[in-house]
């Protein structure tokens, strides 16, 4: 009986140590302890400890692909024998990408909004509106009647859900950074910290939403107007009376990178990403056992489907003969003769439409006609300039103003705007970011390991006088210039010159995917061209891009499954 009382005492003694150690479980995870301090990060002003986990939305368009590794440049087939594709291994970080191309829709969006904004018939404003709108001209044709996709192709409602085309790949990218900027401004409204309706109403050059400039510094947003510009409690609660009763002060912050809600920048996909999207090799496993790469973005060796719901049907736009640019109609036509509506022809295994015909699409990298052997493996692109905010003489960022928008005259004669208002103006980087760095050295990369000094056709290796004293450039390409008179009138300069050798330079962008004009062959996704960055044709579109942050996958399941 003794020896009971000490075992049920012993029992007792366990259960409050037991209730002791829950209630101070439970009274530590109520709270927002640092793990790495313990300091209640309620108190603080930051807020990364309180979104920790918070996941990465969908920016409107986007749809997920899980990142992995293939084999970039693996054409199943290569008549033209040009080693223009080596096959190498990579791997790409997931991402997101448009459902689709961008649509003649969706740009004239973009364009309603520079003529709203930046009204044409301002002097200030002239070349904005133009320089961003595509040429409409690609579609004549000399022996050919395409006046009537010159007249309409743009801007009737028939065409509004057709890929935009006309537009080259500086306007690719600058449609990019615009959509960047409205999404975000849209996702603040939404999330409290801008003004409802401030997006839409008294918009003007003077007072945009950038975001870069926001982030950096909010207070200048909208023209520095705080009525506009919002904080809020990130905690969403109210804060609790003290021992003393006095209720302090409610923490109002705006948002930041850390609060978890701007997403990043849309962009122009790398050629990788590209690429990796379109072959969707995800789909090719069955029992957990890879099938290998597939010929096209669909399953199989042909251009026609072999479901029994659809056999016979055309997978995709493009042309498949001398003067045969959708079959003869009725059933065996692919739907099409020049472009067609988006989503007309099934999906790949990424739920990505098109990556196969209807346009070819501008990817962000600059041509070249190898893969060097010293090639990066892991997400692979040729392009970087790295650039740093302007810090102005009064120790502030510089926000571009309506003086200092800056204009490029492109080989054509197109005037095109490369900043606007409210973005912070970017200078390259210098010596204090590149000093004793191993991993870049320059702000300007599209030439490393190709294209510089050392591997210039002319480069002497020894120290020795006899070396050819010429250019020392890889690329021997024409060099046109344009410059303008006392007057303001274009002088435009060709380059004659019959000692030149090619057409690539450091401004010519690789394009993928076949197009409504091109044969089968090129809707391999691992073929590749290039065209000049500031030129268009009635069969390059484009998409857009943005950068998964945090985990890999959406949701890890199960082998089994």
């Amino acid at each position: 009986m003794k020896v009971n009382k000490i075992v049920v005492l012993q029992l007792m003694m366990s259960m409050v140590l037991m209730l002791g150690t829950a209630s101070c479980s439970k009274k530590s995870s109520s709270t927002h302890a640092s793990r790495a301090t313990g300091w209640d990060v309620d108190s603080q002003n930051g807020t990364s400890a309180r979104n920790a986990g918070k996941k990465q939305q969908a920016g409107p368009g986007l749809v997920f692909v899980e990142g992995g590794t293939f084999t970039m440049g693996k054409v199943q087939d290569d008549v033209m024998h040009d080693w223009n594709n080596t096959p190498t291994q990579q791997h790409v970080q997931s991402f997101y990408m448009d459902e689709t191309e961008v649509t003649n829709g969706m740009y004239l969006e973009y364009l309603e909004w520079l003529k709203k904004v930046f009204p044409p018939t301002e002097e200030n404003y002239k070349n904005i509106y133009e320089g961003a709108s595509p040429d409409t001209l690609v579609w004549r044709n000399r022996l050919g009647y395409n006046e009537t996709m010159t007249n309409n192709y743009l801007r009737h409602p028939s065409y509004a859900n057709y890929p935009v085309v006309g537009v080259n790949w500086i306007q690719a990218v600058e449609f990019s950074k615009w959509r960047t900027d409205r999404v975000n401004e849209a996702v603040l409204e939404k999330d409290g910290y801008i003004k409802k309706g401030a997006k839409t109403q008294d918009v003007s050059a003077e007072s945009l939403f950038n975001t870069e400039a926001y982030l950096a510094s909010p207070s200048t947003t909208y023209g520095g107007n705080e009525e506009i510009v919002l904080k809020k409690n990130p905690s969403g609660r109210r804060p609790k009376a003290g021992k003393d009763g006095v209720v302090p002060e409610e923490k109002n912050v705006y948002a930041q990178r850390s609060s978890g809600v701007i997403l990043p920048e849309y962009r122009l996909p790398t050629e990788a990403e590209w690429e990796y999207a379109a072959a969707a090799d995800v789909g090719q496993r069955e029992y957990n056992i890879y099938k290998g790469q597939k010929k096209y973005p669909w399953s199989g060796d042909y251009t026609r489907s072999s479901k029994r719901k659809n056999k016979g049907d055309q997978l995709a736009n493009f042309k498949q003969g001398n003067g045969d640019y959708g079959g003869i109609a009725g059933w065996s036509d692919d739907g099409a003769d020049i472009t067609n509506s988006v989503k007309s022809y099934a999906p790949n295994d990424f739920g990505l439409y098109d990556m196969a015909g209807n346009v070819a699409e501008w990817v962000a990298d600059v041509y070249r006609p190898i893969i060097d052997n010293e090639a990066n493996d892991f997400n692979y692109y040729r392009g970087n300039q790295y650039a740093k905010n302007k810090i102005g003489k009064d120790g502030k960022i510089e926000i571009v103003s309506t003086a200092s928008i800056k204009y490029d005259t492109l080989s054509n004669g197109k005037v095109v705007a490369r900043n606007l208002p409210g973005e912070i103006a970017q200078v390259p980087v210098d010596e204090q970011e590149t000093y004793l760095r191993t991993n870049f050295s320059t702000s300007d990369n599209i030439n490393y390991r190709d294209g510089d000094k050392q591997s210039s056709r002319y480069f002497d290796f020894g120290d020795s006088e006899s070396g050819p004293k010429t250019d020392q450039a890889m690329y021997n390409s024409p060099k046109h210039n344009i410059t303008t008179d006392s007057l303001g009138k274009m002088i435009r300069k060709y380059d004659n010159s019959s000692k030149r050798t090619t057409l690539i330079d450091d401004k010519v962008r690789v394009y993928k995917g076949g197009s409504w004009r091109d044969r089968a062959y090129w809707l391999d996704p691992a073929q590749r061209r290039y065209f000049p960055q500031d030129m268009a044709t009635d069969y390059i579109g484009f998409r857009c891009a943005m950068s998964r942050v945090g985990s890999k996958a959406e949701k890890r399941k199960s082998p089994r499954n």
